[in-house]
């Protein structure tokens, strides 16, 4: 180890589930949220596969998902749209996004990993984990 400066940051990332039926526990990825602290940064990006989610629910409010993943994203931007949030730094947001709950919309557990572009890095999770 040389202990230099690689051009790289640690990252942590989520996926975001929904679960239809919360008592039957099945779950398509909706979603990621990464967050790096050493650029300050959160983002979300979602992807709904409505075909999916009504393969697991087919009377899924769909609307209601919507609503809630552009929420996330919107709580990610931060600005008047993220509301009290706004005002948190990134990581606070990005922890209050993490807490395990039992909702529709629910966060996967919290994987680490490093990254020269956060932003990208958010694009190509979206991708593999999601798309």
């Amino acid at each position: 180890m040389s202990g230099r400066y690689s051009g790289r940051d640690v990252f942590e990332y989520a996926v975001l589930r929904v679960v239809p039926r919360v008592e039957r526990g099945e779950m398509i990825n909706a979603g990621v949220v990464v967050y790096c602290r050493a650029r300050s940064f959160v983002a979300a990006r979602t992807h709904l596969d409505v075909g999916r989610l009504r393969a697991l629910d087919p009377h899924a409010d769909v609307e209601g998902v919507r609503a809630a993943l552009h929420a996330v994203e919107c709580l990610c931007r931060g600005g008047a749209e993220a509301g009290q949030a706004a005002a948190d730094d990134a990581g606070r947001r990005f922890r209050w996004l993490v807490a395990p709950r039992s909702t529709v919309l629910q966060p996967g557990p919290v994987h680490t990993g490093l990254t020269a572009d956060p932003e990208a890095e958010t694009e190509r999770l979206l991708e593999v984990l999601v798309r």
